[in-house]
């Protein structure tokens, strides 16, 4: 684990970024998702853990500063460049091959529905070394195995630094389980973004 950047990570073209994050993660995602271009290429996946029952203002609260269309994916839609989707409240997301998104109710999974876990994994299947996993703050151990799936698929794997994360048990389970290729401030996360950005503009 490191937090230099080797500059032969920004020559791979990828496919999809996942992101997932719980308490503490609110704050930085939004910040990330404010600053990255609109025209940002690579499809951005978030599982966030919300509260079931409130599916409304959650959204609009994550679009309120980005210039990027965030979405609540139907079943079966398929993953188009640019966009950001958003697992719908009380709502498993995962990535199938054929580059398209499904969605389920079935049990939760470290008492989480959605599961970062469940869509991380789906999307190492799916994306192998051309996926990003990127893990914010969280108070349980939900996306640890999944950012697990990632690095033995090959992809990039990055968690926000545990000394900064306002709960740092979700970084930390992923660190524990697997090599993290990079740790990061949540600043340098949205920097590695954009420095990705001016590396497909060439």
């Amino acid at each position: 684990m490191s937090n230099l950047i080797d500059k032969s990570v920004f020559e791979k073209k990828y496919k999809c970024i996942v992101i997932g994050g719980s308490a503490g993660s609110f704050k930085p995602i939004t910040q990330l998702l404010a600053d990255i271009p609109k025209d940002f290429p690579i499809p951005i996946i978030l599982c966030l853990h919300r509260l079931k029952h409130v599916r409304h203002g959650f959204i609009e609260a994550l679009s309120i500063r980005s210039s990027k269309t965030i979405v609540e994916p139907q079943d079966k839609e398929t993953i188009r460049p640019g966009m950001v989707y958003l697992a719908p409240a009380n709502y498993h997301l995962c990535v199938e091959l054929g580059n398209s998104i499904s969605l389920s109710t079935e049990g939760l999974i470290n008492n989480s529905r959605p599961a970062i876990d469940l869509t991380f994994q789906t999307a190492a299947y799916t994306f192998k070394e051309k996926l990003i996993g990127i893990l914010y703050s969280g108070a349980n151990k939900d996306g640890a195995l999944g950012m697990k799936s990632v690095k033995d698929k090959g992809g990039v794997t990055i968690i926000q630094d545990p000394e900064e994360s306002m709960m740092n048990t979700m970084p930390m389970s992923a660190k524990n389980v697997t090599e993290i290729d990079f740790c990061l401030e949540a600043e340098k996360i949205k920097n590695f973004l954009l420095q990705l950005y001016k590396a497909y503009q060439k």
